[in-house]
């Protein structure tokens, strides 16, 4: 009744103001009326907007003890906020109506809200605690359910809320809004709004290969900041910022147990993580693929990549976290311990190959390759794998005085069983290469060069090559390393010759002089022995042009052989004939003679025996023989007187008397052979008969 009976004098006081100034224009008639109803009490708030109360004097006193919203009717800003329509009793002399707009929170983006007022924070508290407030629209319930001033933890998803700007602000990537209570100018709500944006905090956190699509990259671009974030294959590191500390001597906070009931959702639900005994620092605990909608003041997350291990690779784990472990290696091994899983140190089962979401920041895992790798001590070259992009080509000083730079290859081999003691020995690979192999085979090769000559280095290349891979394999073996090869490159000098040839190229045109040479003997075998086969096939083209007479004279002389062969076999069985003929004659024969003999022998020996009485008779044998020469001559057809005498010889008419007998005979025989007729005598005048020829 009093506020209709205030509004009624308003309006008759206005009237008669009308009526006794004579006013008639309509826009005064207008502002007048309006000026009416504002003195009245009437607000109103559009739709779009609220209306935050300021309330000028109070009968229930000022606020205190540093309160900024009064719940119980005090003067300055109320708790209540007035929605779109009109409202009644706000006069201009008591009430201040601040119209503002809806807090927006864009789709798929976050808003953060800071409370003016509320209980302070205890020093260990970074942020205001969650309480039920109806997602801040309703801020007497916040103040009077024990809300915090500062930061809060619960933010604001996509949607429009009606909030009490002059309790909190809340600050969106487009918008930060402040309400009604002016803060001084060095308030950090734009500062926070930068901060924000460079991490995306405005954004969720995207782990995988979504990243963009959720426009956590466009939000960074559209803000002029160039952040290459990699958007496969990642997971999320996350740094709490709020909560107890973690205990001494750790260097990250465990991994909190959760189960369906009672989850902190992978840190979206502060509360519920700090009510589990969540800590604040860096999180055992990763976020693997997935959307997370994560309070950036409570928690930053880094995107890292996940643990990739390739095949022919393992994967050594040392671990910076867990409970203290028990040696596996025995008292022998002096290098450091081996642990079992989930504990400090190097752990002794190496990871197979594969993709792993591993923390970082509490495990370290060191690639040892488990097939065969080369490493190259060649300068300027390096490998996929930039072990050896610290090494260089070997110097060295041969015993003839040469200084040539050798460039040298090793073929390595890690068992995958032995890989943990490789790291424990060395830390990483790279280490094993630079503080053991490269040592020992510079060492190695040095050695080899002050014992041999240039040329040896040059020519005898594969045998040195041998003994360096079985001694250098002998000496690796010590380290869990297997060596399979070792290969030499070609020397060359160590200083550049300005005026006349490198003595190394001396040599090597020396050895390509020497194998031309060799060549060329090889060559000319090649040629003579070219030529016998062309002398070959030359016969044998001959040969195949007179085949057929070839063939003609070999049938014929296989004819004629066996012609022959057939007169020979008969001749053989005529003379074979003739032979058995004359055997058989000669058995006659000699049976013949054998009867002959045998009666000869018989007369001979009775002829004998007559003898032997005659000579007997004559009582001498010389009277017998004489008797019997006698008997002989005279029964002699020979006369004993020649009819001719032919003398030969003689001296001065004279007979010579020294002619002896065998000088008679010579002369017989000659006049016999002349023809002298001195057969036996014949009448006078006669001729004698001519002897025929032989």
């Amino acid at each position: 009744m009093k506020v209709f009976t205030l509004m009624g004098a308003l309006i008759a006081f206005l009237a008669g103001l009308v009526v006794y100034f004579g006013i008639h224009h309509p826009l005064t008639l207008t502002a007048l009326a309006i000026t009416g109803i504002w003195l009245s009490g009437v607000r109103y708030i559009p739709h779009g907007r609220i209306g935050t109360v300021e309330k000028l004097w109070s009968n229930a006193g000022s606020l205190k003890d540093g309160a900024i919203i009064a719940l119980h009717g005090e003067a300055g800003f109320q708790g209540e906020i007035l929605r779109g329509g009109v409202h009644l009793n706000y006069f201009p002399w008591q009430y201040r109506i601040h119209k503002l707009p809806l807090v927006f929170v864009g789709e798929g983006q976050i808003g953060y809200v800071y409370a003016r007022d509320g209980q302070p924070l205890p020093p260990t508290q970074t942020l205001g605690r969650t309480v039920d407030c109806n997602h801040f629209q309703d801020a007497q319930a916040f103040l009077a359910n024990g809300g915090q001033r500062g930061r809060q933890r619960a933010i604001l998803r996509e949607g429009v809320f009606a909030i009490n700007l002059a309790l909190f602000v809340v600050i969106t990537e487009d918008r930060v809004f402040e309400g009604s209570a002016r803060d001084n100018k060095d308030t950090p709500y734009h500062v926070w709004q930068e901060q924000l944006a460079v991490i995306g905090g405005f954004r969720p956190v995207v782990i995988g290969d979504a990243g963009k699509e959720h426009g956590l990259g466009q939000a960074l671009e559209k803000k002029g900041i160039e952040v290459q974030l990699p958007f496969n294959d990642t997971l999320g590191v996350v740094t709490v910022h709020d909560g107890h500390s973690i205990e001494s001597g750790e260097i990250i906070a465990p991994e909190i147990p959760t189960n369906e009931e009672r989850s902190h959702n992978y840190f979206q639900d502060p509360e519920m993580f700090l009510s589990l005994g969540g800590k604040r620092g860096k999180q055992l605990q990763v976020l693997t693929d997935g959307t997370f909608f994560i309070n950036r003041w409570f928690a930053t997350v880094e995107i890292k990549p996940k643990t990739l291990i390739p095949i022919g690779y393992v994967g050594v784990v040392v671990s910076y976290y867990g409970t203290r472990g028990v040696d596996v290696t025995g008292h022998s091994f002096r290098y450091g311990e081996q642990v079992e899983h989930n504990q400090r140190g190097v752990w002794r089962q190496a990871l197979v190959p594969g993709k792993y979401a591993l923390n970082p920041y509490a495990l370290k895992v060191e690639l040892v390759p488990t097939v065969n790798f080369v490493l190259r001590w060649i300068t300027g070259q390096v490998e996929m794998h930039q072990y050896d992009k610290d090494l260089t080509s070997v110097e060295l000083i041969t015993a003839d005085g040469y200084e040539p730079v050798m460039p040298l290859s090793l073929v390595l081999h890690i068992d995958y069983e032995k890989a943990p003691s490789v790291v424990q020995r060395f830390g990483d690979v790279k280490r094993l290469i630079s503080q053991t192999l490269d040592p020992i085979l510079t060492a190695y090769f040095r050695d080899v060069a002050q014992s041999s000559n240039m040329l040896d280095l040059l020519t005898k290349r594969e045998e040195i090559q041998g003994r360096a891979t079985q001694e250098l394999g002998r000496r690796f073996k010590e380290f869990d390393i297997n060596c399979v090869a070792v290969l030499i490159g070609r020397p060359h000098s160590k200083n550049e010759v300005k005026d006349g040839p490198e003595p190394i190229d001396q040599l090597f045109d020396q050895l390509r002089t020497r194998r031309l040479a060799q060549e060329q003997m090889a060559t000319f075998a090649k040629q003579q022995e070219a030529a016998m086969q062309l002398k070959q096939l030359n016969e044998a083209r001959a040969i195949a042009d007179k085949q057929a007479e070839l063939t003609q004279t070999k049938i014929n002389i296989e004819v004629a052989e066996n012609r022959g062969n057939a007169q020979l076999a008969e001749a053989r069985g005529l003379a074979q004939r003739d032979v058995e003929l004359a055997q058989g004659q000669s058995r006659s024969q000699e049976l013949l003679g054998k009867g002959e003999a045998s009666r000869t022998s018989q007369v001979g020996m009775a002829e004998a025996a007559v003898s032997l009485q005659k000579v007997k008779a004559f009582t001498d044998p010389k009277l017998y023989a004489l008797s019997l020469v006698s008997d002989k001559l005279s029964h002699s057809t020979q006369p004993l007187v020649p009819e001719r005498l032919f003398v030969m010889g003689g001296q001065n008419g004279k007979e010579s008397p020294a002619l002896g007998l065998l000088n008679q005979l010579l002369s017989l025989l000659v006049s016999e052979k002349a023809g002298l007729g001195l057969d036996s005598p014949k009448s006078a005048g006669e001729p004698a008969p001519k002897k025929e020829a032989a």
